[in-house]
């Protein structure tokens, strides 16, 4: 999804070809798969972290553009709104240091691109959603540049045919609507990617899907917005709501929305592909040249272009990912349902949790998928992003417990010996896995933290909600390069 694209007119004969030739990807996909065509001993991870900018008093900044040609990176991106921006960090091996050295290099990545933001006028800030973010902040003329964006917009409205309603209920309630798909620029995210065979991506899939809601739940940090109290990772359902192309009479008829957790295990990647042309109408139906059978045919790797643009129009909470690295075909596991920060100490530790019980959870013996319905993996999810670590969340053989409960007691020895299965050194486990222990312990994730700060600046100073979150957003800032886990921040 990530590709510039050029403004265009999509015409009906632009829909039906299309259709055809991602059909034509998927027989090509289909055939490779068959005949075993890709890389079968994977043992890559990379990561994407989206970030907001805001000026020196923290409040939103629209100048990506400006920023990202300080910066001068091509690991660097814009993201959809002009206070938005995105770093990719190149893939790399799990084993020994080597989240030591991840955690090294983002930290010197951000800190030198956030360097020199600021002398644009910028500073980067991780978090789920940015706390000081209004409504008037989100609409067409804060949208990036990028004409994939605009024309993404005009699709998705095209399709709803109305604004869209965003309606959030938590201890305090937000009902707006919009007419731009901006709002889901308020959702920042870390976009975890896990490289599999394609015999053991169903199981990496499923098991990722399983273990969505606790990871949500440990890694909460979005409860404001746009000066509301809401989910404690109010992300979840703000971007399902933002990029919604049903009105209500679809809803009601049972189509499936453009963001979605799924409706049931698979046993191939083969499953997904195949659902995304089956119930999802293009949004950008773009064709290259690339006739991917005749390129097969010639023994070379075809690109997949149209498959794979499609597929990055829906937005799947673990998402598959065909890619092609010096002419190798290989398939990705896109976990996407973390929020950015607070710290990168934090996002390494959220990472190696993930990465420790994904891979503890694919190759046990009794897969978790055959003792937990997919339904009641939707609603952990739901469930998390609401009450964060204080949420009861159902696990087989436990039975309905406090995530918190949950992870200390029955996933962190899991995660543990996933993380050994990596070949990730005793040191480096000892500490990530530390990090997520004193989380649950104490209870203070970064919705936790900001939540409490919020509270104890209005009553301390005496001040309203906007400037109680304007000065938050400042702490949280300082806080952020420090690089102290969340768990250990200090109320003001």
């Amino acid at each position: 999804m990530g590709r510039d694209i050029q403004a265009i007119k999509i015409t009906g004969e632009d829909r039906r070809r299309y259709r055809d030739k991602v059909r034509r990807s998927l027989d090509a996909f289909a055939r490779m798969l068959r005949e075993r065509q890709f890389d079968e001993n994977p043992s890559m991870v990379g990561q994407e972290i989206e970030l907001n900018l805001v000026d020196a008093s923290g409040m939103p900044s629209m100048g990506n553009a400006q920023a990202l040609e300080a910066i001068a990176n091509p690991l660097w991106a814009t993201e959809v709104g002009q206070f938005n921006l995105e770093i990719n960090v190149p893939p790399r091996e799990l084993a020994g240091d080597a989240f030591d050295g991840l955690e090294r290099e983002i930290r010197a990545d951000l800190n030198a691109a956030d360097g020199k933001a600021r002398g644009v006028g910028s500073h980067l800030v991780m978090i789920g959603i940015l706390p000081t973010l209004d409504e008037h902040d989100v609409n067409e003329s804060t949208m990036s540049a990028n004409e994939r964006y605009r024309v993404l917009n005009d699709q998705i409205f095209a399709a709803r045919g109305e604004d869209m309603r965003i309606a959030i209920d938590g201890p305090e309630q937000l009902l707006t609507h919009a007419d731009s798909i901006t709002p889901e620029a308020a959702c920042t995210s870390v976009q975890l990617h896990t490289q599999v065979s394609p015999d053991g991506f169903a199981r990496y899939w499923n098991a990722a899907q399983a273990i969505a809601g606790v990871q949500v739940a440990l890694g909460a940090n979005s409860p404001f917005l746009f000066g509301k109290r809401l989910w404690q990772e109010t992300r979840i359902t703000l971007f399902e709501q933002a990029t919604d192309t049903r009105p209500d009479e679809l809803k009601e008829q049972g189509v499936r929305p453009r963001v979605w957790f799924g409706e049931r295990w698979i046993t191939s990647v083969f499953d997904l592909f195949e659902e995304n042309l089956r119930y999802f109408p293009a949004l950008l139906p773009i064709c290259e040249e690339e006739d991917p059978l005749a390129v097969l045919d010639a023994g070379a790797s075809p690109q997949l272009a149209e498959m794979s643009l499609h597929n990055g129009t829906v937005y799947r909470w673990n998402r598959p990912v065909y890619g092609v690295v010096d002419g190798v075909p290989h398939l990705r596991v896109e976990n996407r349902v973390l929020p950015a920060g607070p710290t990168i100490a934090d996002v390494i530790a959220n990472a190696a949790f993930y990465y420790g019980l994904v891979r503890y959870l694919a190759e046990a013996q009794r897969p978790i998928w055959t003792q937990l319905s997919f339904s009641t993996a939707a609603e952990n999810l739901h469930e998390a992003a609401r009450h964060g670590l204080d949420a009861q969340l159902y696990w087989p053989g436990v039975g309905d417990t406090p995530a918190a409960e949950l992870i200390l007691r029955r996933l962190l020895p899991l995660a543990r010996e996933g993380l050994s299965r990596w070949d990730v050194s005793q040191v480096h486990v000892d500490r990530l896995l530390g990090i997520v222990e004193q989380r649950c312990l104490t209870g203070q994730t970064g919705a936790a933290w900001q939540i409490a700060a919020v509270a104890e600046l209005s009553r301390r100073d005496e001040v309203d909600r906007w400037e109680a979150l304007r000065q938050m957003t400042q702490l949280y800032i300082e806080h952020m390069h420090t690089n102290e886990p969340v768990h250990t921040w200090p109320l003001p």
